[in-house]
């Protein structure tokens, strides 16, 4: 598998606003946003020079019972993930999988990007990672 780019640092929060702020004290500016309801989360992505390229995506939950409701109650707000683009998130999430690693998800979903796939996966022990794999097969060719 090789990554052809960092796409973001997912930060979930139960605190949307103060977040924002946060980030725009920092100077950062909102540059997309959208959500990915098979996850039942609404993304905001944050760049530090208002343009495209790796951002922070700010992660809340639209549902109960949402894909970030149990990092919410175990671990609070915080770093959940740090996403990697791919050519291929089928072939990516394939190669990791007999390289060891543990697939949250056996198929990839639409992302909160127009044309976004991506599949998370944890890599295990050693990192404790969670990575979630992106490509823009789908459409839209990369982030506006």
């Amino acid at each position: 598998m090789d990554a052809t780019a960092l796409d973001h640092v997912g930060v979930v929060t139960d605190q949307a606003e103060p977040a924002r702020e946060t980030l725009r004290q920092l100077g950062f500016a909102l540059v997309d946003e959208g959500e990915a309801d098979a996850y039942g989360v609404a993304c905001q992505f944050w760049s530090p020079d208002g343009r495209s390229g790796p951002t922070v995506e700010l992660v809340t939950a639209t549902r109960a019972g949402s894909a970030v409701h149990g990092h919410l109650s175990r671990h609070g707000p915080g770093v959940h993930h740090v996403a990697v683009e791919v050519e291929d998130v089928v072939t990516a999430l394939a190669d990791l999988r007999r390289g060891g690693a543990v697939p949250i998800d056996d198929v990839p979903r639409p992302g909160a990007r127009p044309g976004m796939r991506v599949a998370f996966v944890y890599l295990g022990r050693a990192t404790g990672m969670i990575v979630e794999l992106v490509d823009y097969r789908g459409g839209s060719g990369g982030p506006r």
